[in-house]
């Protein structure tokens, strides 16, 4: 955007940090509009209370603190766990699925206060940038959009800190260097990227990790648990019902404690260059084996393996910041038809940063002892019938073969 375009009032992302502090001092200075803050609570464990007190300290009559927590979990967590959904073939993609919703609530609070722009933190480089405007115009098709990162002088961590002193802007001891590293956390996961783990070659010192022990560390004895599912969502731990948000932040818990969820990924941003990350998702990745053991024993072979085709496409759509598209929501309703009859429980042994499945069952149960069993199965499947079935699926492959034979 340019700094002529006219704009009244502006929704912005607002954490309360130093970076985001900048920005709203900056719009107002460059954009001479009103500024609305917007911070949301997805369980990424930080008091919000002083985010509210920074921005009336800046002089901010319209403060919006949000708990998102329960929205979260249910309207898109637990979606995209229906897919098993994962990014070049590891990442739950915990950042990229919290953006749309951000971005939603921003349009909302824009449309309620009469705001004609939204502005964000994220950075000229990276993924966020893309999610959160694709989500923004989606939603709202005029709206403004304002990426100070992309639009302002500053070159440095020294011109931001420079500006910050300017205009009474407090600026903690510890940011007047350049962080080691920068972080989002939410109540799915926590990612850590740039400085000291910009070098793919080089192992993630220890205190990069916030959400799990290591390992190592982890107790000696195995903990085991029960999910319990319907329609494909967890609803119940150890025979107690959850929210969505209860649930995740148990099993969170959980997975923290059994140095669960680990990733140290170089992934392909969708801007074109490769970062590395490192991603902690304890939680995301107990239910993530315990949805796939309850979907194997209630999906027939067809559906389950035409999910598993088209989860990679899914998560890039969420990867790539499309969740408000019609080929999410088409897949979307594949994904949820998929699910009507994945219910059941299934139980779990958490060792040692493994997340081992020890048994399953359902009333939709599609495992049939009486087809799997050596013992008489009385004519439940006669092996006669496998001859013809195998001839029929040789016959191209002998023709070849003897094609091949005689050349």
């Amino acid at each position: 955007m340019a700094h002529s375009d006219k704009i009244n009032k502006v929704v912005l992302a607002y954490s309360g940090g130093l970076d985001t502090s900048i920005i709203l001092k900056w719009l107002q200075e460059t954009y001479g509009c009103e500024v609305v803050t917007f911070t949301a609570d997805l369980g990424q464990g930080e008091e919000l209370e002083p985010a509210r007190e920074k921005a009336e300290r800046l002089g901010i009559k319209e403060i919006f603190i949000d708990d998102l927590r329960e929205e979260f979990v249910s309207d898109f967590v637990f979606p995209m766990f229906r897919a098993n959904a994962l990014y070049e073939g590891v990442y739950l993609l915990g950042t990229a699925i919290a953006r749309p919703l951000i971005a939603k609530r921003q349009i909302e609070i824009a449309h309620q206060t009469g705001a004609d722009a939204v502005a964000h933190g994220a950075t000229g480089k990276g993924n966020d940038q893309v999610r959160f405007e694709l989500s923004a115009y989606a939603l709202d098709p005029d709206i403004k959009v304002i990426a100070p990162w992309r639009e302002w002088e500053f070159k440095s961590r020294t011109d931001l800190v420079n500006f910050a002193e300017q205009h009474q802007i407090v600026v903690a001891k510890d940011k007047r260097g350049e962080a080691p590293f920068s972080v989002d956390a939410n109540l799915l996961h926590s990612s850590s990227e740039g400085k000291v783990l910009e070098d793919p070659a080089d192992e993630a010192p220890d205190y990069v990790y916030q959400r799990t022990i290591s390992p190592e560390e982890a107790p000696d004895t195995p903990t085991e648990i029960e999910i319990g599912f319907e329609r494909g969502d967890a609803m119940s731990l150890n025979g107690k019902r959850l929210s969505p948000a209860e649930m995740l932040t148990a099993l969170t818990q959980f997975g923290h404690d059994n140095g669960i969820g680990r990733l140290d990924l170089v992934e392909n941003r969708f801007v074109g260059m490769k970062s590395r990350g490192i991603y902690e998702t304890p939680g995301g990745t107990i239910l993530l084996t315990a949805h796939r053991a309850m979907e194997s024993i209630t999906l027939d072979r067809g559906a389950a393996h035409l999910k598993d085709e088209l989860m990679p496409r899914y998560a890039e759509l969420i990867y790539f910041g499309f969740w408000f598209s019609p080929e999410r929501e088409m897949l979307q309703c594949l994904i949820d038809k998929s699910q009507e009859h994945v219910e059941g429980s299934v139980r779990l042994k958490l060792y040692k940063g493994n997340v081992i499945v020890t048994g399953r069952e359902s009333p939709k149960s599609l495992y049939s002892d009486e087809l799997v069993t050596f013992e008489d199965d009385h004519g439940a499947y006669d092996q006669v019938d496998a001859q013809g079935f195998i001839r029929l699926n040789a016959l191209r492959l002998r023709t070849l073969a003897k094609r091949d034979r005689s050349a």
